[in-house]
């Protein structure tokens, strides 16, 4: 079995593409990464981590623990779906089928099975599965993987088959239970894993940046469910998730990759920039910055999207570690997702105990000065300008130094004054 670079890739890049979006997902992996999809070899595992074995109904796996023995409706069921009866689709996906398993040269044993086949906007389309002849442990608690699947799309040239995923006797909560379908990829295919699925169309903000979704219960029928979406062809709004809505229930569609990573080709990595102001060593006991500290997912749970899939526009990532005047350790942090604006988000918290976002501006990267954001309580006006030298003034008074990249300039300041690297002069009112 030859594992190719596009493979690589594409397991990398699902293993990694929130990191742009929710702060403090290291944290996640770290502690319960084993829901990622696992592709092609079980040694891929370390990178996405293996499958968890959740109870369900309609593609459970089930048996008496050895991986040969397994009996699955995913495996063994009938097909579902209105072209269940068309025997000529079925052949031409299972000759799809057979031309990949050529192509990357694998051997499964026993005959492939279609789960599902059914009509679509976009055309006919279907779930295909077949049991492997070896079983690798694919984590490491021990589950073996005993089959291959993936969807079968629609093209101009007949059905194609789409990345394969390795399935696992722990079930199939890791596999992917959805695909995009149709030229604008305006089609979203759900298979019915026998659990409740919420979907959301798009993902929205309110005024002060908290993401905004909407769901609503996906309704399946004869074993999968057809949606239209906005078309997804620079980026993935749709979201999808069993229930409740969480980003360890989130449901991955399999063909994200392409769109997110078009041409297979990475995003710009963000420049990641981090600032301790002055004084801010003595409440937060040492640098933070040198420490990278980042604030808890669930201090921003209101601004992450937590069950999108999201990129970068390549736009900096800032983090401003500073104390406010009553004593309180701030915290400022960047959230940005795909093409939408950047946000920067205030966190306060009293020593020893939890941040708690307290204010939120959209970012202008293009302006001179960038970040403005005004802090609760008479606390103060965050400023960055990264490269620039900054000063402040108090209704007509005389300009005072604030240091240079960001400050926190007292609540009264009226105007800052923005010298760039290139010795440009700008003058910016604070709005009160």
């Amino acid at each position: 079995m030859t594992l190719n670079d596009s493979d690589v890739r594409d397991v990398l890049h699902r293993a990694t593409d929130h990191l742009v979006g929710p702060p403090g997902l290291l944290d996640e992996v770290r502690r319960g990464g084993r829901r990622r999809v696992v592709r092609r070899r079980a040694v891929l595992a370390a990178v996405c981590a293996a499958v968890v074995a959740v109870p369900v109904a309609g593609l459970q796996l089930a048996g008496d623990g050895g991986a040969a023995q397994v009996a699955s409706p995913l495996l063994d069921g009938p097909t579902r779906g209105d072209l269940a009866g068309d025997d000529g689709y079925l052949r031409q996906v299972r000759e799809a089928w057979q031309r990949r398993l050529e192509q990357d040269g694998d051997r499964l044993r026993g005959q492939p099975h279609v789960v599902w086949a059914g009509r679509t906007p976009a055309g006919p389309a279907a779930y295909i599965a077949q049991r492997t002849v070896h079983n690798p442990i694919a984590s490491s608690d021990g589950d073996r993987v005993i089959a291959m699947a993936a969807f079968v799309e629609p093209t101009a040239d007949g059905p194609r088959v789409t990345t394969r995923e390795q399935v696992s006797d722990a079930g199939t909560d890791g596999i992917s239970q959805a695909a995009l379908l149709g030229p604008q990829r305006d089609v979203l295919l759900v298979l019915d894993a026998g659990q409740p699925v919420e979907f959301s169309p798009e993902l929205r903000y309110l005024p002060d940046g908290k993401v905004n979704r909407s769901f609503q219960r996906v309704a399946f029928r004869d074993g999968a469910a057809v949606l239209p979406v906005p078309p997804q062809r620079t980026k993935i709004t749709v979201a999808l998730s069993r229930t409740p809505v969480s980003r360890e229930n989130m449901v991955h569609i399999i063909n994200d990759g392409p769109i997110l990573f078009p041409g297979g080709k990475d995003r710009p990595r963000p420049p990641q920039i981090r600032h301790t102001l002055p004084g801010a060593e003595k409440v937060w006991v040492g640098d933070p910055s040198a420490k990278e500290v980042s604030a808890p997912a669930e201090a921003l749970a209101e601004y992450i999207d937590s069950v999108g899939v999201h990129t970068s526009d390549g736009s900096p990532l800032l983090w401003v570690y500073g104390a406010t005047p009553d004593g309180r350790l701030l915290l400022v942090e960047t959230i940005q997702y795909d093409d939408d604006p950047a946000r920067v988000i205030a966190l306060l918290a009293p020593k020893y105990l939890n941040f708690r976002a307290v204010a939120s501006t959209v970012v202008d990267w293009k302006a001179p000065l960038p970040v403005r954001l005004r802090l609760p309580d008479d606390q103060g006006v965050l400023i960055a300008a990264e490269g620039s030298a900054l000063s402040y003034r108090v209704g007509g008074g005389t300009w005072q130094d604030a240091g240079r990249n960001a400050a926190l300039l007292p609540a009264d300041a009226s105007d800052v004054r923005v010298t760039g690297a290139n010795g440009t002069v700008t003058t910016v009112p604070l709005t009160p």
